[in-house]
């Protein structure tokens, strides 16, 4: 795809300086920004509301001859301006036609007029005349308009589409029309166009700039589609009200860009826009696709050309390397306090169903049993039941070291779990010889299975003893890798870490260590400060920890990034080592980003039949592999086309 590989396609917002009811000089001042746009390797460009004689123009708009014709004069420069610039554009200007004004954008691509399309809504209230000088668009009388010597399309029903990349649609609305109970940008949505663009003219007000900005954020996050948001700029009339020429850029929810305001030289915003990912968001979301019954007719679709991306590609837009994990210390704050709220919850309403007064657990002295033991505690609490009905038990075996169990005895005793020792060891060397296992085998999969499926059978056995419910410990990452023994670790009565990815489970751990005694703390950090391992290989000299698991598999940080990149984008393994390469620059060398990749897809794929039969556990945030909710994949499915496209040459370029 050359126009938006990847499914990128970069956009830009400008307010350029404007000069009240002068045409001419507005055409120098647009065909200013499209240039800047141009350097920048903008592909689509919006222009604030009636950019080509102000907005603040008023009853001057009635000098048809003298205005109204003069904008399509500047037009008509613009577009011969711009014959060699493949990047579309969208403008404002005053239309006439047919005894009616129109406030209207022009889309224009190579020095062509696409089409026209009419605003909707013409405030007429407080500070706005607009019904004064306006007709609305329901009051255009054909679907074409005469402009710059040629018919072109006319109406709100306008879709400008790439047919070779059909994610990359385009439908256009003005700023009115964003504000209205239901905004065009709803029907354009609806019909396909995965990015709006918006030229605006709204005022400036104390307190009005965070609302428009929500306003762009939440509409791109109902329709699922990014918008591009250009306002009229400080060079309009301050006769009465001041424009700020704010600028935005939004996905799905998110600000991608934003300029700054009140910018006396004007501004450029520019992004990209994942085209591909809201593609993939509505395809997976049916309420979506019912929204195309609303439609009352189906939409004119206007052809581009292509809009070729630069190349080798680049990214502007920061992707997160940790995309479990906010970056910002207050919404990580509030997420972690969510996500341990939704854990609790969820195990206080099992114990509630199963009349339990006791729970068990395997403490082993790592993070995921940490976090565990962390959830019991704060549900009995709840609850309002004594924590010694936490039967936290530490289960030492021949990969056991002594680090970890003293971490679990003092976390048991910080948290005022009931703490039992059972040594497995003996029990492993009777199970492995009854079975056959040489004697002398201390590495492969059968000795390190042998230990985890003695624990699960002395806990589950213990559970019964006590009559409690043992809860799980397994965290989303080693779900997706498969990182657990089947009929061991894999299996509990109710799993509490299940949605919990691990680059998350340290964060927590983390976050409750900050709000936590001085015992508590010293037992969390301790655990904090270990290097992540199953234990199932003997410790090394001086009881050292022999086998970590990143060494193994790869670095955590990495394989989180590409199960959300995959669950929650739809991103193929190429685009996956296109993000990561950018998210881990300078942090990874492009061979370690490619080796776990490689590893990532061949353990999700051998994996699938672990989490085919998971237990319960809580979804606690966007990616879920419940195979009773979110992920439904065949056990048997074939990897081939997955490693295929792993093996492709890279193409794009290095980050910047």
């Amino acid at each position: 795809m050359s126009t938006a590989p990847f499914g990128f396609l970069r956009v830009g917002a400008a307010s350029p300086r404007v000069s009240v009811a002068d045409p001419c000089a507005n055409a120098g001042h647009s065909l200013e920004a499209i240039g800047r746009a141009r350097a920048a390797g903008v592909q689509a460009l919006v222009l604030p509301e009636l950019g080509l004689v102000g907005y603040t123009s008023a009853d001057l708009l009635f000098s048809l001859s003298t205005l109204v014709a003069g904008a399509e004069r500047a037009l008509g420069r613009v577009l011969d301006a711009t014959r060699d610039t493949p990047m579309l554009i969208v403008l404002g200007l005053p239309v006439a036609a047919d005894g009616r004004l129109f406030n209207a954008a022009a889309v224009i691509q190579a020095g062509e007029l696409l089409g026209v399309v009419p605003k909707t809504f013409l405030p007429g209230y407080k500070e706005y005349y607009e019904e004064r000088w306006f007709s609305t668009a329901r009051d255009a009388a054909r679907g074409s308009v005469r402009l710059c010597g040629r018919d072109v399309p006319f109406g709100t029903d306008l879709l400008f589409v790439l047919e070779s990349e059909p994610a990359v649609a385009f439908g256009v609305e003005i700023c009115e029309d964003l504000w209205s109970p239901v905004p065009p940008s709803c029907f354009h949505a609806a019909a396909g166009a995965t990015v709006i663009l918006t030229p605006s003219a709204s005022n400036e007000i104390v307190g009005k700039a965070d609302y428009r900005r929500e306003l762009v954020l939440q509409q791109s996050g109902r329709l699922l589609c990014g918008y591009v948001y250009a306002n009229a700029g400080v060079h309009e009339s301050t006769t009465d009200v001041v424009f700020g020429g704010q600028l935005l850029i939004a996905e799905n929810a998110t600000l991608l860009a934003e300029g700054r305001r009140f910018a006396r030289e004007g501004d450029l915003a520019v992004c990209e826009v994942d085209v591909e990912r809201l593609t993939v968001e509505r395809v997976r979301q049916t309420s979506f696709a019912d929204a195309v019954h609303r439609l009352a007719a189906p939409y004119r679709r206007v052809a581009l050309r292509e809009i070729p991306a630069e190349q080798p590609r680049t990214l502007l837009r920061r992707i997160d390397p940790h995309p479990f994990v906010p970056q910002d210390p207050r919404t990580l704050d509030e997420r972690c306090l969510e996500v341990f709220a939704i854990q609790t919850a969820a195990l206080a309403k099992r114990l509630e169903h199963a009349r339990g007064r006791r729970v068990v657990l395997g403490l082993s002295g790592g993070l995921d049993s940490t976090l565990a033991l962390l959830v019991c505690a704060r549900t009995f609490d709840l609850l309002g039941l004594p924590r010694d009905g936490i039967h936290a038990l530490t289960l030492p075996g021949p990969g056991t070291s002594p680090r970890t169990l003293a971490s679990a005895r003092a976390l048991a005793a910080a948290y005022g779990a009931t703490l039992r020792e059972i040594d497995i060891s003996d029990a492993c060397l009777r199970h492995g010889r009854d079975i056959g296992l040489p004697e002398d085998d201390r590495s492969s999969n059968t000795y390190q299975n042998v230990q985890a499926r003695e624990r699960t059978q002395v806990l589950m056995d213990s559970a019964n003893l006590v009559g409690g419910l043992v809860v799980g410990t397994g965290d989303l990452s080693e779900l997706a890798l498969g990182w657990c023994t089947f009929a061991g670790d894999h299996v509990s009565m109710y799993n509490v870490n299940a949605g919990v990815p691990k680059t998350l489970v340290r964060r927590l751990v983390s976050w409750l260590a900050d709000r936590a005694s001085a015992a508590e703390a010293a037992a969390l950090r301790e655990v904090l400060d270990t290097p992540v391992s199953p234990e199932l290989v003997p410790p090394g000299a001086g009881g050292a920890i022999a086998q970590l698991t990143e060494e193994l598999l790869g670095p955590y940080e990495l394989h989180d990034f590409f199960l959300h990149a995959l669950l929650r984008h739809g991103a193929g393994p190429a685009k996956i080592r296109f993000l990561a390469r950018h998210a881990f620059a300078g942090v990874y060398a492009d061979e370690q980003v490619a080796a776990a990749l490689r590893v990532f897809v061949n353990r999700f794929f051998e994996a699938q039949w672990k989490r085919s039969v998971a237990p319960d556990g809580p979804k606690v945030g966007s990616v879920s592999l419940s195979p009773r909710g979110d992920w439904r994949m065949p056990s048997d499915a074939s990897r081939a086309a997955w490693l295929a496209e792993l093996e492709e040459p890279a193409q794009e370029a290095p980050p910047r």
